[in-house]
């Protein structure tokens, strides 16, 4: 089993280019199934479940061609089934992202229930409730979606609260769909707002993106595109607080300053110094010890719930008592006790966690329980005296893109070794 060995202590300095974001190029993936031809997909990043994602449509009838500098050629015209097997879908949650492009391209589905990370229940039902209202006719059995409509029709759908993929899972569907789709108290994540805008250059008619109330107009097809994915912001907010982890500077490249608004103002709260140098480009230095701040996560633009476990590190070597309160998800504090090893001070309660920040963190071996939480340890492994292990990189490997090599280049002491 490979592990991380990270030997803290270590400042970093240089320069990190942030890679594309994996939470706009799955939803992106999926969109190619509304259109028959040859996509072109840019700043794709190399991460499991991106390729989870493309082993799941060459079971539907696609090809890819992989080129340089993360580019990504996609054949849609071979698209012959319309199952989205279990072995694939249960490997990650946003498969389910192939059901509402599937109904309205083909008129048919049958999609497995999904999984991915154990940090909450995230039920699929906003999209199988939107479906409905557009017509489709649902079964589930087996551990199976099994969807059908002749074409689906437009339909007013309110969201209890905004949902993600619900929402890029029904902006979909309606792109193909006869009349007008409304969607309310929609989600306004910029991986949305990225995924309509390749809708649109598509040939879909959609108005609100960014807002709360989205507009579909649905159209009889839609044409291919060559489309370069935005950057990911979680990652970027990650390598942010590294340097809050571990001190030193870091320029970072190839962000959207604008997506990171919440995330630069509770960092410069805790006091970090972080500078906008242009439309593309971030600078993040440390200057003595953080203060401790509040952290409340919400849905964009507030502080995103990704990025909870990687500021509860930065808490737990600060000068103070803070409270993270995770309003998101209802299992995303399993980190925890693995930070408790490193000497963390941390009580839970309900939905809040007190830290109170410790002169240091110590070295320890520790095992990452999800994506974000693994991320989370590595930062922890940077502000951590001696030596840290991390296992469970499975879950790193789904989320972040070369991570140890970006840190190993910026000055960090990190290594795969094997347990």
């Amino acid at each position: 089993m490979e592990q991380l060995e990270i030997k803290g202590g270590h400042a970093l300095k240089g320069s990190v280019r942030i890679s594309g974001a994996k939470n706009a190029a799955l939803p992106m993936l999926a969109a190619t199934l509304l259109a028959q031809g040859m996509f072109r997909l840019r700043d794709v990043p190399s991460l499991e479940d991106v390729n989870t994602f493309i082993r799941l449509l060459e079971e539907l009838g696609f090809t890819f061609d992989a080129g340089e500098d993360n580019q990504l050629a996609i054949d849609s015209s071979g698209l012959s089934s319309h199952e989205a097997p279990y072995e694939l879908v249960r490997m990650m949650r946003a498969s389910v992202l192939v059901l509402g492009p599937l109904v309205a391209r083909l008129g048919k589905a049958r999609v497995a229930l999904p999984g991915g990370c154990a940090i909450g229940a995230r039920p699929i039902d906003f999209h199988l409730k939107g479906l409905e209202l557009m017509g489709a006719k649902l079964t589930l059995k087996e551990g199976y979606v099994d969807a059908r409509a002749r074409r689906l029709s437009g339909a007013r759908i309110y969201f209890d609260i905004p949902s993600v993929t619900a929402t890029e899972n029904l902006m979909m569907a309606a792109c193909l769909a006869n009349g007008k789709t409304v969607l309310e108290n929609a989600a306004r994540e910029p991986e949305v707002v990225a995924l309509g805008q390749m809708l649109q250059e598509m040939g879909a008619n959609i108005r609100g993106l960014g807002t709360e109330t989205v507009v579909i107009e649905g159209v009889r097809e839609l044409k291919p595109v060559d489309w370069k994915i935005i950057p990911d912001r979680i990652e970027a907010g990650t390598y942010l607080m590294a340097v809050g982890a571990a001190g030193g500077q870091l320029i970072l490249e190839n962000v959207v300053p604008s997506h990171l608004e919440a995330i630069i103002g509770k960092l410069r709260e805790a006091g970090l110094s972080i500078d906008v140098l242009d439309e593309t480009t971030v600078k993040v230095r440390k200057r003595g010890r953080l203060k401790s701040v509040d952290v409340k996560t919400l849905p964009y633009p507030g502080f995103p719930t990704d990025l909870q476990a990687q500021i509860m590190v930065l808490m737990a070597n600060a000068g103070g008592l803070s409270v993270i309160t995770e309003t998101i998800f209802e299992n995303r504090f399993m980190h925890v006790a693995e930070l408790r090893r490193l000497g963390a001070d941390i009580r839970v309660e309900g939905r809040s966690a007190i830290v109170r920040g410790v002169p240091s963190l110590t070295g320890a071996p520790v095992m990452a329980t999800d994506l974000r939480a693994s991320a989370c340890l590595v930062l922890a492994g940077l502000a951590a005296k001696g030596k840290t292990t991390v296992a469970g990189l499975n879950h790193l490997n789904r989320g972040y893109e070369r991570m140890d090599e970006k840190l190993r280049e910026a000055g960090a002491r990190i290594r795969y070794v094997t347990a």
